[in-house]
């Protein structure tokens, strides 16, 4: 974990007693083997147990939740899935209990293939804590939501609350007065390159709003003095998209909206001179342009999404390739006619090889990111909803690390302010979104819903840098945080696939 933990304090099934409904304390047994569980219905609903933990470490700043739970039955399988929520708070001297109450959000994950596996779930990733106040913990199954496919009973076995230090701070790349925000951050060389815009509020058109650069040499501690990258007259411009061409200059996607709408694509070798290079006309007119990345046998590539955010079937997204290094590029639409809830927004890709493309994608709706793939070097495409659910118009951003194959995923957990970060062997979920493993904690920024949040990525050599911006409007600044990336030993599985199953 990015957030240190500490030793964790267990809550055994004997520990906890029944909150709501009519769960069944019993013993599992097989063989010699005779454990206490909770039996949770695969039906009925309502039914949580809970317990209270008091010795939490005096210099914790946080705690993660996690659960073990197993099932005797044999009609078990990872075709199907179960739901589970923790419910947290604290009670602290001379304050309502409910000051400090969590509901936390659903976590899906499949089930063994075999009877009397345990699985180990993540519930929740980063739950600040007052060390000195007893922590109360609620386990909730949740048959009723769509996500939960197995009618027949689980056994919740133990509850494992880990205390953690509170993750690094993050680096401030911008904090002048204003709304500094949508930043987008990319390595060139040794040199780190961030741009952002700034207006006077969460407001994309007005005049006042432009976009900025300031470089870094020394891992983002600290920063040149700011540079304009567009700021034309009668025209709010807002950063979008980053990427690089094939001779390796930054490639910056610049929304332009006044008089019209337009999308501009800026090149840079410095990070301080930017250069106008294309200014495409798009019979689809999109929302946005996302990160541009290198397909072979294809050229640079970059998704768009278009719609107008409302409950009508009228949004759509696609993809844009060049073969030309940034000069034309031809557009194509994947998907048309969608509702709100369907449609991916703010899309991340990454190229896997083998004609292989796996992206991941906000959800406006919820409950969970998209995830689309691709076999056929963008051809073709299939959609699906993950299981990453600890989302609030969460933007991903993806890295793909060249030396280990692990492919990490960024995202902002806006209104409770949290940085996310979830690690994996791509070829774990590219056909199984539902196989995602759990979060980490980066950083911690303001909580509040939107004025903060678009987390953006990069890497040079083993760190891993990523932008987003926090604060409350009027005033906000562009922060970037140092992630270590992720070792090639690490064991990415823990809390969410059962023992003994890849």
């Amino acid at each position: 974990m990015t957030a240190n933990a500490e030793s964790p304090i267990y809550l055994t099934a004997n520990n906890m007693s029944i909150a709501t409904g009519k769960p069944s304390l019993v013993t599992m047994s097989r063989g010699s083997t005779h454990i206490p569980v909770w039996s949770l219905s695969g039906g009925t609903t309502g039914q949580s147990v809970a317990g209270i933990v008091n010795a939490l470490p005096e210099d914790c700043a946080a705690v993660r939740v996690e659960i073990v739970v197993t099932t005797t039955d044999k009609e078990t399988s990872p075709q199907f899935s179960d739901v589970y929520r923790v419910h947290l708070t604290q009670l602290e001297d001379n304050a309502p209990f409910m000051d400090r109450y969590k509901l936390g959000k659903p976590v899906q994950t499949t089930l063994p293939d075999a009877p009397f596996h345990s699985r180990t779930i993540v519930l929740e990733s980063y739950y600040e804590v007052d060390p000195d106040a007893p922590l109360w913990v609620r386990i909730q199954r949740e048959p009723g939501l769509p996500a939960d496919t197995f009618t027949r009973p689980t056994g919740l076995a133990v509850v494992k609350v880990i205390p953690l230090n509170a993750p690094p701070k993050p680096h401030v790349v911008q904090n002048v007065s204003g709304y500094n925000s949508w930043p987008m951050i990319q390595v060139i060389g040794k040199k780190l390159v961030c741009t952002y815009s700034r207006g006077s509020a969460h407001s994309i058109g007005e005049d006042a709003r432009a976009v900025y650069a300031r470089t870094s040499a020394d891992g983002g501690k600290t920063w040149s003095e700011e540079t304009i990258v567009a700021d034309t007259p009668g025209y709010g411009e807002v950063t979008v998209g980053k990427g690089l061409d094939s001779d390796g200059a930054m490639l910056l996607w610049v929304r332009r909206i006044g008089k019209d709408w337009n999308h501009d694509l800026y090149r840079t070798l410095d990070g301080v001179t930017f250069e106008r290079i294309a200014t495409p006309k798009l019979k689809v007119q999109p929302m946005q342009i996302t990160d541009v990345f290198a397909v072979p046998d294809v050229g640079l590539m970059a998704l768009w999404f278009a719609g107008k955010y409302n409950d009508e079937p009228v949004h759509s997204w696609g993809m844009m390739t060049s073969s030309d290094n940034g000069i034309t590029w031809t557009q194509k639409t994947i998907e048309s006619e969608l509702t709100k809830k369907d449609w991916p927004t703010e899309p991340a890709a990454v190229y896997l090889g083998n004609g292989s493309i796996l992206a991941v994608a906000r959800t406006e709706s919820g409950p969970s990111q998209f995830q689309m793939i691709s076999t056929d070097y963008g051809a073709t495409w299939m959609r699906w909803q993950t299981n990453i659910s600890d989302i609030k118009a969460s933007t991903p951003s993806l890295i793909l690390d060249s030396k280990t194959g692990l492919l990490s995923n960024y995202y902002y957990e806006r209104g409770r302010g949290i940085l996310h970060r979830r690690v994996v062997d791509p070829e774990e979920v590219f056909a199984h979104p539902l196989n995602w493993p759990a979060s980490e904690t980066v950083a911690i920024g303001s909580q509040v819903t939107f004025d903060s949040g678009n987390a953006n990525a990069t890497v040079s050599g083993g760190t891993h840098y990523v932008s987003f911006y926090s604060g409350k409007e009027p005033d906000t600044a562009v922060l970037v945080s140092e992630v270590p990336a992720p070792s090639a030993g690490e064991s990415l599985f823990r809390g969410l696939r059962p023992d003994g199953m890849r």
